[in-house]
C-alpha cells in the first residue's frame, strides 16, 4: 500500500516555484538530482520551472502521476488534494505546516478536512507538517534541505522513522559526515494517516534495510497494541532502535505543542518497547552507538565477556561499566591462565581484564584472542586498544578481523585519544568491528545486543 511513496513512477510537486530559497524550488531541485521517473511541477504562477514543463493542476497533467507532495499554504491543501484525488493519485506527501499542531481551532478543522478528503479519495497520506520521505535508493527526496545544508548519505542498511523533521534531518546530515549508509528516511509530521505501525510493516519487508531506528512522540490514540505486535513480529528479523520523547511531564507538553502528539506516560511506552523486543536508546549518541553493534555482530548467547586491554585503568573502569549493566566477568580458568603465562611476558596480568600493558604489541593481542576466542565460555570480547602505545601499528586492525571473522563472537572495541584513536576506530569500524571512545558507552551497546539476541532466541527467530 505504501509502494507509491517510495518507488513512484511520477511525481507531481505541488507548489513548485522558481523563486531562490523557497521549499517548493529546493524539492523540484532534488528530484532532479536524484530521481530517474517523471517530474511534473504544479503551480497556476508559471509556464515552466527549472527547464521542466509547469502544470496549473494536477488534472492538467496528461500522464498518470502516482505521488504528490504538497507544499502550498495550508488554507489551499485541501482544494489541490481533492484535485489530485479526482485525478487518481493514491499517494501524497503534505509538507505544508499550519494544522492541529497551531493549537487553534482553524488548524484543527483544516487538518480534519483534509483526512476526509484523503479517506473519500482513497488517497494515502504521509503528514502534514513534515520533511516526508528521503530514500537513497530511488531518489525520492522531499526534505526541503539544500544540499550545502543537509548533506545527503550514501546508501546503506539504515532506515529510520521521526515524528520530527529537524531530528530525521539532523540524523541524516551526521550520518553523512560519518559515512553512516542509509536505506530510507521517513518524517511523518502531524501523522493524520501514515504512522509508525504503517511505515514499520513496509519496512519489515523491505530489502534493503537491515536495521530500523525511531524517533517518536507518541503513538496514535487506539494504535497501541497494533503497533506493540507489529514491533515483535518485525523485532524477530530486524532490530527496532527507538528514542522516545516527551518522557518528563514538561517534555510532554513541548511535544504537544511540536506536532500535537499526546505523549502520555512513559513508564507504558517503556514497558511496551521492552515486550516487544524494542531496544531503546536513552540520547542521541546511543542512537547509533546501539545500531551499530546490532548491525555487525552475531548473537551474543550468554553474560560472559572477556576484556583484553593494554591498559589497566580503563579495563578497570570497563569492568565496573560492565558489571552496572548486569554481565559476568568470569575469571580465567586454570589451563587458560597457564597457557597465557607461556606466551605472555611476566608483568602481564592473566586475570580478567587481560592486561598486556603498555609495551603491548600487535601480536600480543593476536595470540590472546586467538586462544581466548574459540572458548565455549566467552560470549563476547572487548579490545581496549589506546593506540599511543609504541608497539601498536595498523596490523592489529587486520589481526583482530580475521579473528572475529573466523570465530564470530560478538567483539567490540575501546579506542580513546586523538588523531591515532580516530583512524584506529575508522579502520575497524570499515571491517565490521564497532569502537567506542568510553567504557560505558561500550558495555550499554554490549547490553543491547544482549537484549536483542534474547529476545530474537526466545522468539524462535535466530540465524
Amino acid at each position: 500500500m505504501l509502494e507509491k511513496f517510495f518507488n513512484p513512477r511520477s511525481v507531481a510537486i505541488i507548489g513548485a516555484t522558481v523563486k531562490e530559497g523557497k521549499v517548493g524550488r529546493v524539492i523540484v531541485e532534488n528530484f532532479k538530482k536524484r530521481f530517474p521517473g517523471k517530474i511534473f511541477p504544479v503551480n497556476p504562477k508559471y509556464e515552466e520551472v527549472l527547464g521542466l514543463k509547469c502544470y496549473k493542476s494536477v488534472k492538467d497533467i496528461p500522464e498518470p502521476v502516482d505521488l504528490v507532495v504538497i507544499v502550498v499554504p495550508a488554507p489551499v491543501v485541501p482544494t489541490v488534494l481533492r484535485e489530485a484525488g479526482e485525478k487518481g493519485v493514491k499517494a501524497a506527501i503534505i509538507i505544508s505546516g499550519g494544522f492541529r499542531e497551531t493549537g487553534t481551532e482553524e488548524g484543527r478543522r483544516l487538518e480534519e478536512e483534509v483526512a476526509r478528503i484523503a479517506r473519500e479519495y482513497g488517497i494515502r497520506v504521509i503528514g502534514p507538517n513534515c520533511l516526508g520521505v528521503y530514500d537513497a535508493w530511488s531518489g525520492v527526496d522531499t526534505f526541503f534541505l539544500p544540499d550545502e545544508k543537509m548533506r545527503r548519505p550514501p546508501r546503506g542498511p539504515i532506515s529510520f522513522v521521526s515524528q520530527s523533521g529537524a531530528f530525521a534531518s539532523a540524523l541524516l546530515d551526521w550520518m553523512a559526515y560519518y559515512n553512516i549508509g542509509v536505506s530510507k528516511a521517513i518524517s511523518y509530521g502531524n501523522k493524520i494517516d501514515v504512522d509508525d505501525v504503517d511505515l514499520l510493516s513496509y519496512l519489515e519487508k523491505d530489502e534493503s534495510t537491515r536495521l530500523i531506528i525511531m524517533y517518536i512522540e507518541a503513538i496514535k490514540p487506539g494504535r497501541g497494541r497494533l503497533f506493540m505486535e507489529t514491533a515483535r513480529r518485525v523485532a524477530a528479523s530486524k532490530p527496532i532502535v527507538v528514542y522516545k520523547a516527551g518522557k518528563t511531564s514538561r517534555g510532554g507538553k513541548a511535544a504537544a505543542s511540536h506536532t500535537a502528539a499526546l505523549a502520555g506516560n512513559y513508564n507504558v511506552y517503556r514497558a511496551a518497547f521492552k515486550q516487544s523486543g524494542i531496544i531503546e536508546a536513552e540520547s542521541f549518541d546511543e542512537i547509533m552507538d546501539l545500531s551499530k553493534v546490532l548491525l555487525s555482530q552475531p548473537l551474543m548467547r550468554g553474560r560472559r565477556v572477556y576484556v583484553v586491554t593494554d591498559a589497566g585503568g580503563v579495563g578497570v573502569m570497563l569492568t565496573d561499566a560492565l558489571t552496572r549493566e548486569g554481565f559476568e566477568m568470569p575469571t580465567t580458568p586454570p589451563e587458560l591462565k597457564e597457557e597465557l603465562r607461556s606466551i605472555l611476558p611476566p608483568h602481564c596480568i592473566v586475570e580478567n581484564p587481560i592486561d598486556l600493558t603498555g609495551d603491548a604489541d600487535d601480536e600480543r593481542y593476536r595470540v590472546v584472542l586467538e586462544r581466548l576466542l574459540p572458548k565455549s565460555y566467552v560470549d563476547a570480547v572487548i579490545v581496549v586498544a589506546l593506540p599511543q602505545i609504541p608497539g601498536m601499528s595498523f596490523r592489529l586492525v587486520d589481526y583482530i578481523h580475521d579473528l572475529w571473522s573466523r570465530y564470530r563472537k560478538p567483539l567490540l572495541a575501546i579506542s580513546i585519544g586523538s588523531e591515532e584513536a580516530v583512524k584506529f576506530k575508522e579502520a575497524l569500524e570499515a571491517k565490521g568491528i564497532p569502537v567506542y571512545e568510553s567504557p560505558e558507552r561500550a558495555a550499554r551497546a554490549l547490553k543491547a545486543l544482549y537484549i536483542y539476541s534474547q529476545y530474537k532466541i526466545r522468539s524462535g527467530a535466530e540465524k
